[in-house]
C-alpha cells in the first residue's frame, strides 16, 4: 500500500530544501534559480506558468507540492479612490487587504494573520477570533495582487506597504520578516526596505528581537494612550507590555537599528484627547527619535468610541509641535467602504 505523502506548499520550503529534493530528482541545481525566479519575481500562480521548465517536471512538482496563492474575492471602491480587496486563501479563509492611493504614493495595506487576538476595543478586527498566522507566500500574494490593481487603475505601481492590515505582525514574527526578505530581495519584488513601515501594538520582546536582527524597515507603534490606565482599558495587551516596558524596548531597538520610530494616536472624543494626554504623549516621546501620527477614528459597530472634535484635534497636534515633535493629522481613507483604520473584519464568508 503506497504512503500517502503530504504536499508542501512549494514556497516555504528552503533554498536548501528545493535543492535537495532537485538532487533527489537527479535534476540540476539551476533549477532552484529558475523555480525560485516563477515563485518570487514572476510570481507564478501555477506550475503550468513555468515555461522554461520541461513539462515532465513540471508533473513532478505539482505531484509534491502545492502553489497555495491568495485570489482577490471581491473588491469595494471608495469614492476618495481607495480599494478594499476582500482576499480568498487556499483553505478557504478570508483576510482583507487595501490599496490606498495619493499624489505622492501608492501604498498597500496588508493583512498578517487571519483574524486577530488582542482584542483592541476600539478595532473591529479585535472583535474576530484569530484562525491563523499567514505564510509568506500569502502576505507576498497581497502586495501583488494589489501592485497589479494600482497599475491597472491608476497606471502607477505601488511605492510603500504597510502591515497594518488584520492581525499582529509581530506575533506572527518569522513569516512577516520572510515576507519582507521577499519583497526587498532583488530576487524578489526588490521594494526599498525604507518603503516598508510594520506597524504593531506593543509587544516588547518581539520589538527587542527587531534591533537583534537590525532589521531595515520602518516600525510604528500603535499607541493610543500614554498612561498605563487608559491604555489596558482600551488595548489589553498593555497589561503584559506596559509602557515603561515598552519605552525600554524601543530604546534598545533603536540602539541597534538606528530607526527612528513612528508613533500612531488615534484621539477618541473625551477619552485621550485633552492637553494632558498631549503633554504625557510629549514625555513618552523624549525616549528617542520619533514623529507622531494623529489618526482620524473611524467608528464601528462594536464600540461606542466617536472621533475628536477638529479644535481639540488641532490644539493636540499644536501642543506637540511645539514641543519639537513632528506632528502629522492623518485623514481617514476609504470610510464608505469600511476600508479606514480599525475597520477591517471579514462580514461574509465566500
Amino acid at each position: 500500500m503506497n504512503e500517502v505523502v503530504e504536499k508542501k506548499e512549494i514556497r516555504n520550503l528552503s533554498t536548501e530544501d528545493l535543492k535537495k529534493f532537485l538532487a533527489e530528482e537527479g535534476e540540476p541545481a539551476f533549477r532552484a534559480r529558475q523555480i525560485s525566479e516563477w515563485l518570487w519575481m514572476k510570481a507564478a500562480a501555477d506550475f503550468d506558468e513555468m515555461s522554461n521548465l520541461s513539462k515532465a517536471f513540471r508533473e513532478k512538482l505539482k505531484d509534491r507540492f502545492t502553489l497555495n496563492v491568495a485570489t482577490i474575492y471581491q473588491s469595494q471602491f471608495s469614492s476618495d479612490k481607495t480599494i478594499k480587496n476582500t482576499f480568498k486563501l487556499a483553505d478557504g479563509n478570508i483576510i482583507e487587504g487595501v490599496l490606498i492611493p495619493a499624489p505622492e504614493r501608492m501604498t498597500a495595506c496588508v493583512s498578517s494573520q487571519v483574524g486577530c487576538s488582542l482584542t483592541c476595543k476600539f478595532c473591529a478586527t479585535g472583535y474576530m477570533e484569530r484562525k491563523r498566522n499567514l505564510d509568506p507566500g500569502e502576505i507576498y500574494d497581497q502586495v501583488v495582487l494589489i501592485d497589479r490593481q494600482a497599475r491597472q487603475n491608476y497606471g502607477i505601481p505601488l511605492s510603500n506597504i504597510v502591515y497594518m492590515g488584520m492581525g499582529e505582525p509581530l506575533l506572527n514574527y518569522a513569516n512577516v520578516l520572510k515576507s519582507i526578505d521577499r519583497l526587498t530581495s532583488p530576487d524578489g519584488l526588490n521594494m526599498a526596505a525604507k518603503r516598508i513601515t510594520v506597524s504593531t501594538a506593543g509587544i516588547a520582546k518581539m520589538i527587542r528581537k527587531l534591533g537583534d536582527d537590525q532589521v531595515k524597515f520602518n516600525l510604528a507603534l500603535s499607541l493610543h494612550a500614554a498612561n498605563d490606565e487608559k491604555r489596558n482599558e482600551i488595548m489589553p495587551v498593555n497589561e503584559q507590555n506596559s509602557l515603561k516596558a515598552l519605552a525600554e524596548a524601543l530604546k534598545y531597538y533603536f540602539i541597534k537599528t538606528r530607526n527612528p520610530v513612528t508613533y500612531e494616536y488615534i484621539l477618541f472624543d473625551n477619552f485621550n484627547d485633552d492637553l494632558q494626554d498631549a503633554a504625557e504623549l510629549a514625555k513618552f516621546c523624549k525616549h528617542l527619535p520619533c514623529k507622531v501620527n494623529i489618526i482620524e477614528y473611524n467608528p464601528i459597530s462594536f464600540a461606542s468610541f466617536q472621533n475628536a472634535g477638529e479644535d481639540k484635534t488641532e490644539a493636540f497636534a499644536e501642543y506637540l509641535r511645539k514641543q519639537g515633535i513632528i506632528t502629522n493629522i492623518r485623514r481617514s481613507r476609504g470610510k464608505d467602504i469600511d476600508a479606514a483604520c480599525g475597520q477591517l473584519a471579514i462580514k461574509e464568508k465566500a
